[in-house]
């Protein structure tokens, strides 16, 4: 329903140059060229930087096409809305999140929402956390699961809760019961995810603040890996919040322990949803359950492993 121009301009900036456009839309490059060179001058600036191997959208083709993606949402919305379909059946939820939320905790919810709703499909998305947010504002995803430092631009916080970095070992780790700092850890096998994380953030900047050097034995950004070596590996600790084993983790049997560092409690859990859109009655329902099942399981949890 979008104009011809508007058509073609999200073809390149998709395609990323008029060659291959041209091969999506069975349409010639020149007529292609002709209708972007028609939108730019009714725009009044250039929307492409033009290079030798193709076109890239610059800033001003960045907020058109922003612009005419939440137009296009918007008339999704408005059709479904028409013709009845924003009942809650046949609805498909598009969920993002880190590593740490794919092992345990989404999968875990997603079964137990379609046991409550069970019209209702998920296409699950794991990405690092700088291209989380980043997804649900370009609309590629309706809720983000993620863990934050820092309040997240353009994007819905439908709720909050702290994160803080526990370890975690099996119940025959001499660690498991008495104190714990973190000089205390050098005897054993660290496993941690790579630099960059936010837990490797905030736990080598504590071990900075105290003075203590630690290396660990096993970096990976798989935090599924971190995990099995842990309980595979005798007297090894791996990091991550609760949050990562709320369920999994009475089934394994293994012990979290806090460090009592401050800057180890920084963290929050964020459940995001797009900014200035009307989400859909299924993902309503499905926001509340999240915001509702979360926070209870949460403080259980903190409650029985003694967290709280």
């Amino acid at each position: 329903m979008h104009s011809t121009e508007i058509r073609y301009f999200l073809a390149v900036a998709n395609c990323g140059s008029l060659a291959a456009a041209s091969q999506q839309l069975f349409v010639a490059v020149s007529a292609i060229s002709r209708q972007i060179q028609r939108l730019e001058a009714k725009v009044g600036a250039p929307l492409f930087e033009r290079h030798a191997r193709g076109m890239v959208l610059n800033d001003a083709g960045k907020i058109l096409e922003n612009h005419v993606r939440k137009s296009m949402r918007d008339m999704e919305y408005a059709m479904a809305e028409i013709q009845g379909l924003r009942a809650v059946r046949r609805t498909l939820i598009r969920v993002i999140g880190t590593d740490g939320m794919a092992f345990d905790l989404l999968p875990t919810l997603l079964t137990r929402f379609r046991a409550q709703t069970p019209s209702v499909t998920f296409h699950l998305m794991v990405s690092p956390a700088a291209e989380v947010s980043e997804a649900l504002r370009n609309g590629e995803a309706d809720v983000a699961l993620q863990f934050c430092l820092t309040p997240e631009r353009g994007v819905e916080v439908v709720a909050a809760f702290p994160a803080p970095v526990l370890l975690v070992m099996r119940p025959d780790h001499p660690l498991a019961q008495g104190p714990v700092d973190l000089a205390s850890l050098h005897p054993y096998p660290l496993a941690l995810p790579e630099p960059g994380t936010t837990i490797r953030q905030l736990f080598d900047l504590s071990c900075r603040m105290s003075g203590t050097f630690l290396e660990p034995t096993l970096s990976c950004n798989n935090f599924s890996a971190l995990y099995q070596f842990m309980l595979n590996t005798p007297q090894a600790i791996t990091a991550c919040s609760h949050f990562s084993l709320l369920f999994r983790a009475r089934q394994d049997g293994v012990r979290l322990r806090d460090l009592q560092i401050g800057q180890l409690s920084q963290r929050t859990l964020q459940i995001q949803a797009q900014a200035g859109t009307r989400p859909s009655a299924a993902l309503t329902l499905f926001l509340a359950f999240l915001r509702e099942e979360i926070g209870a399981k949460s403080a259980a949890f903190q409650h029985d492993f003694g967290l709280a």
